[in-house]
């Protein structure tokens, strides 16, 4: 699995300056220079990252903000018992995790209920992802049903999957 940040720090604000989507900051590149920009990394080398968002700038006040957050105890806990769940699962297919998932074994697993499906039809038609960016929404969306230890894929799961796809829109 390859990260983003390893293969472009920049690359999600879409041009060289890095305010592209920026609220508080203008950009200052022309569309020749953003397309050229986002040109520098291939579609089908896009595909082959399993989650690709655009982080905002940070405001002072949410970084110094004391509400409290879920300890990372919890979140610690959460992750243990998801990775226990694909262990599990995937025992008789000598693979450890979801994103090693292939085609035959994403069919297998990744059982969607109905507006999961519909969310995902929707999805694959409006954004005209690649047959590689639906299984990898379907694995990312796989481990957010086992962080939140559920069996089927739910629509949120599928919504909150094609949210970290923010290069294929």
């Amino acid at each position: 699995m390859l990260s983003l940040l390893g293969v472009c720090g920049k690359i999600g604000y879409g041009c060289p300056c890095g305010y592209y989507t920026d609220p508080k900051k203008s950009c200052k590149c022309g569309t020749n220079k953003i397309q050229q920009y986002m040109g520098k990394i291939s579609g089908p080398l896009l595909d082959r990252i399993d989650i690709h968002i655009e982080l905002p700038t940070i405001k002072y006040k949410e970084l110094t903000d004391t509400k409290d957050a879920e300890p990372s105890s919890a979140i610690k806990l959460r992750v243990e018992n998801a990775r226990a769940r694909q262990r599990k699962r995937f025992l008789q297919d000598k693979i450890f995790h979801n994103a090693s998932m292939n085609s035959k074994l994403i069919k297998k697993y990744c059982v969607l209920e109905e507006e999961a499906q519909k969310l995902l039809k929707m999805a694959m038609t409006e954004l005209g992802l690649s047959a590689r960016g639906y299984d990898k929404i379907l694995k990312v969306s796989r481990t957010i049903a086992d962080l939140s230890s559920s069996e089927l894929i739910m629509a949120n799961h599928i919504s909150e999957a094609i949210q970290y796809r923010s290069l294929d829109k």
